[in-house]
């Protein structure tokens, strides 16, 4: 029986998607539940699986493609094997040249194998060969890991021996090389670039600096992190639960930073969905922390991990990545200082936290070396004076400098 592969239904806030990528070819045979084909949308590249055992029986819509909410991209046989080649295959496979090198052949065969999007991407970048790629993923998945080790292991280029010439030398030529290399933007790229831009023309933003001693936090994690790693199940205490505690305890008594504005609208939120900033290969995500206000560290923790690895393989959703109140947006896990992190509309704030460094402080007249972090709130001046978003921004400060006023609620 032959069966329509249909694009998923997209959400109102997704117009269309791309085809990123067909992992199986006509007359290939697939499992259920093999990915046949993964469709890139603004935010999650988004797989399509076989629905039974049977065979890619024909193509529809082609690598780059765009297609709509439940278009058909593809058919397929439920329960058919493998169909042979059509017969302008076959001719032409009869007066073919003698096949390839053992070597090469199977490197090939390798290289039809699944590869993620990102391992894709990274291989085009890096010049490797994804056929020579082990995979070590689920099914021999090829992974960016794997395309990682592949690149570190490429030999250096040696020159040949030199060539006898009778011409007259030529002139010096520069060596240095002026490449250049143009590739099309992803979607998801795309989609950032503009809602960056329309976060800029739209809103009224203005950065309000602070800093904060991380001494007590560093402190208490460092005395409780083993036993809160054994009696949660292996989920390792982080600096990210506090400030989403910290951040839903300060939205609680300034409840038009964790607000909306819908046209000419204020939306005021009765809920705490905070948005956790993830760097990918792909670009800028943000999975959404649900009822923040309702967990305790360790289970924000176990969100922040899960997400992490969701995003570094790809598997965010949609429902992952839609609504969210507030945005916390980490720059100090590559080394930024300071920034201004930029609204992520139609949200009206975002927390940007940097690096600990240690740096002299004054404590009770004496000159002192703590571990001190500049924290940056943007937000949207059209919804929120500077004076509420400076006491917000002093509120978090004050909560992290003395994290036992979050349990007291002081």
């Amino acid at each position: 029986m032959t069966v329509e592969i249909k694009a998923p239904t997209f959400p109102e806030s997704i117009a269309d998607g791309t085809v990123a990528a067909w992992h199986k070819q006509p007359g290939e045979a697939a499992k259920r539940d093999d990915v046949l084909v993964e469709i890139e949308t603004d935010k999650v590249v988004l797989e399509i699986v076989a629905p039974a055992d049977g065979t890619l029986q024909q193509i529809v819509k082609a690598v780059g493609d765009v297609v709509l909410s439940e278009e058909v991209v593809g058919l397929f046989a439920e329960g058919a094997t493998a169909a042979a080649a059509p017969a302008p295959a076959r001719a032409a496979a009869a007066t073919a040249k003698p096949a390839a090198e053992p070597a090469i052949k199977a490197a090939l065969e390798r290289e039809a194998a699944s590869v993620s999007p990102a391992a894709r991407k990274l291989a085009a970048e890096q010049g490797v060969v994804l056929g020579r790629v082990d995979g070590t993923g689920k099914d021999g998945r090829v992974t960016k890991e794997d395309v990682l080790r592949a690149a570190a292991q490429k030999p250096a280029r040696t020159p040949g021996p030199p060539v006898a010439t009778i011409t007259p030398p030529s002139p010096p030529v520069s060596s240095d090389v002026r490449a250049e290399r143009r590739v099309p933007m992803t979607r998801l790229r795309a989609s950032i670039a503009r809602r960056l831009v329309e976060a800029q023309h739209t809103a009224a933003m203005l950065t309000t600096f602070n800093e904060v001693d991380m001494q007590a936090v560093m402190t208490l994690r460092s005395r409780h992190k083993d036993e809160f790693e054994k009696r949660h199940n292996g989920i390792r205490l982080g600096f990210m639960s506090f400030f989403v505690r910290a951040s839903v305890e300060a939205l609680k008594r300034f409840p038009a930073v964790n607000a909306s504005i819908d046209e000419t609208d204020i939306v005021y939120h009765g809920y705490y969905d905070i948005g956790v900033a993830v760097s990918t290969d792909r670009g800028l995500v943000v999975p959404v922390i649900r009822d923040a206000d309702a967990l305790g560290l360790a289970q924000i923790e176990e969100q922040i991990r899960v997400y992490g690895t969701k995003a570094r393989d790809g598997k965010l959703t949609i429902e992952d990545m839609s609504g969210g109140t507030f945005t916390i947006s980490n720059g100090g896990v590559f080394g930024s200082l300071m920034s201004t992190p930029i609204l992520n509309a139609p949200q009206t704030a975002v927390l940007g936290m940097h690096k600990i460094q240690e740096r002299p402080v004054v404590l009770d007249g004496q000159i002192v070396a703590r571990p001190m972090m500049y924290l940056a709130l943007s937000y949207d001046h059209r919804l929120i004076d500077g004076q509420e978003a400076v006491r917000f921004l002093v509120t978090i400060k004050e909560l992290l400098e003395d994290p036992a006023r979050i349990l007291l609620d002081l």
